[in-house]
């Protein structure tokens, strides 16, 4: 299994709730961002975005690779920085954009011909 953490813009929350399922439904262990700050308009002052910031860093360090959401193409200066620091710690760098097709191919099967009555208690 390889360790993937997750970046890209919060704004995506959705994305990264469903691409952290697709990426552990196929035999990864996926790090994900702590809060989503953008989309959740989560109060952020200065000293918690650098922690985060850090904290997010030591998270690309210990993965064999990072998966970057860009969204539309979309990568913006902090992740930017994350896909400079996990090319200068030699990971591989993977993007939803060039991913995209085999994605939407998995949530299509995921959410529409899959049994609908899965019985979670067993």
């Amino acid at each position: 299994m390889n360790i993937i953490t997750l970046c890209g813009s919060t704004k995506y929350k959705n994305e990264f709730v469903l691409i952290n399922k697709w990426l552990t439904l196929h035999k990864n262990i996926v790090i994900t961002v702590s809060m989503f700050g953008h989309s959740d308009s989560e109060p952020l002052n200065k000293t918690e975005k650098i922690l985060l910031d850090e904290v997010h860093k030591a998270k690309i360090d210990v993965a064999d690779e990072i998966f970057v959401i860009d969204v539309d193409g979309y990568i913006g200066e902090s992740t930017k920085h994350e896909i400079e620091f996990a090319i200068s710690k030699n990971k591989k760098v993977r993007y939803y954009s060039e991913e995209v097709n085999n994605f939407l191919i998995w949530k299509n099967d995921f959410y529409n011909r899959r049994e609908k009555d899965i019985n979670w208690n067993n």
